[in-house]
């Protein structure tokens, strides 16, 4: 195949040259990007973001973070808190805040906020649940706050000292040893085995009463229970998971991350719904539509991703842009890779559509190689399942 075949596959990068691509019912746009830590990509996700807002009515943002941290970035966002170094500190997780893209992009929501009426105001979320490599965090806090969120306005079948009876102590269940050594977990105690039936039935009870509970609250405190019922329903799960001594461990762990980002991500879909499209950023491996793969613990780990998941109850009404890029530093893609071939369209940002760019390249176009194992290169074999591909020439 020919660089002139390539060349009918590119178009210059542009926030409306993108949004042309998406489907039209699209309610949630995944924009991945290959690595974590390339100021190129935020300033790419600001840019897309903010045409998105003032021409497609796109009206909030979830991003890979402690979905839980992030009500601290949302608040500034809103304008409850006046402090831009307390929500970069507390607001992100996995120190995700000391980007300054991140920065910036938290500045100009709350930029634009102040200008606009309720109804059109953004709103900042994170879909990651608090997770970090070396471990998870403890329920408590989730489950709690939960607790304290229903106790005035229902009977619950718990009370609050038998609860933090079960919790014990916190640094239990977040020993960093307990990612490498199964043994070490409380996940799946007798107490974690009653807190995730507790966590179940007050899940079930915020379903079953929330006619009631929004008659005596508001939609915002909804919102909040609902997100710490998910948070310490999932981080239970977990945390059984992390008991398990069986081969699959690491996969199902994997797994159920992205489980608890799909259903991040869908509750935000539903939140927006009557306001306007979500951009999701996180990393192309959670966001894509086909299975995700990487090598950890010297396993080699293979799992639906958050966007695969979320694919299935969205249908067209999510979409996915892939990015990556050709060089960085001493990292150089094969002149037949992918980005080695995208690397001859010569502009420094470029638009693909993924059907086109997949029947584009060569059959049997192998994997880049990457120069250390922070970056995933993107997979010309499933490459046509995303809607489009951004390509920067250097990062």
């Amino acid at each position: 195949m020919t660089s002139s075949t390539l060349s009918d596959a590119v178009l210059p990068f542009s926030g409306e040259n993108l949004a042309a691509l998406l489907p039209p019912a699209v309610r949630v746009l995944g924009l991945g990007e290959p690595t974590h830590g390339a100021e190129a990509f935020l300033d790419l996700r600001n840019e897309l973001f903010r045409h998105l807002v003032e021409h497609r009515g796109y009206r909030s943002i979830a991003l890979e973070t402690d979905c839980l941290s992030a009500l601290a970035a949302d608040a500034y966002v809103a304008g409850r808190t006046e402090d831009l170094d307390h929500a970069t500190t507390h607001g992100f997780s996995h120190g995700f805040g000391a980007y300054p893209g991140n920065r910036e992009l938290l500045r100009w929501m709350r930029q634009w906020n102040a200008a606009h009426p309720p109804e059109d105001r953004l709103r900042f979320d994170g879909i990651d649940g608090p997770l970090e490599v070396s471990g998870a965090a403890a329920p408590g806090p989730a489950l709690t706050t939960l607790h304290g969120l229903l106790s005035p306005h229902l009977e619950l079948p718990v009370a609050l000292d038998e609860l933090t009876a079960l919790l014990g102590d916190s640094s239990l269940w977040t020993d960093p040893g307990v990612m490498w050594d199964p043994a070490k977990s409380v996940g799946r105690t007798p107490e974690a085995d009653r807190l995730r039936l507790i966590a179940d039935d007050l899940t079930a009870l915020l379903a079953a009463r929330t006619p009631k509970l929004l008659a005596a609250t508001s939609p915002e405190h909804l919102w909040l229970a609902g997100l710490h019922a998910r948070t310490a329903t999932g981080l239970l799960r977990y945390h059984a998971a992390l008991a398990d001594p069986g081969p699959r461990r690491l996969t199902t762990l994997v797994g159920l991350r992205d489980l608890m980002m799909a259903d991040n991500l869908s509750a935000v879909a539903d939140r927006e719904a009557h306001r306007g499209p979500t951009l999701a950023f996180a990393h192309n491996s959670h966001l894509q539509r086909t299975e995700s793969s990487m090598r950890f613990g010297g396993q080699r780990l293979t799992w639906w991703s958050g966007g695969a998941l979320l694919a299935t109850r969205l249908a067209d009404r999510y979409a996915f842009t892939a990015t990556t890029f050709g060089t960085r530093a001493d990292d150089h893609p094969a002149p037949d890779t992918l980005e080695g071939l995208l690397l001859a369209t010569a502009h420094p940002r470029t638009l693909h559509p993924a059907p086109d760019l997949a029947a584009a390249l060569p059959p049997g176009t192998p994997l880049r190689t990457p120069a250390n194992h922070t970056y995933f290169p993107l997979d010309p074999a499933t490459v046509g399942h995303a809607d489009a591909v951004v390509f920067l020439r250097d990062v």
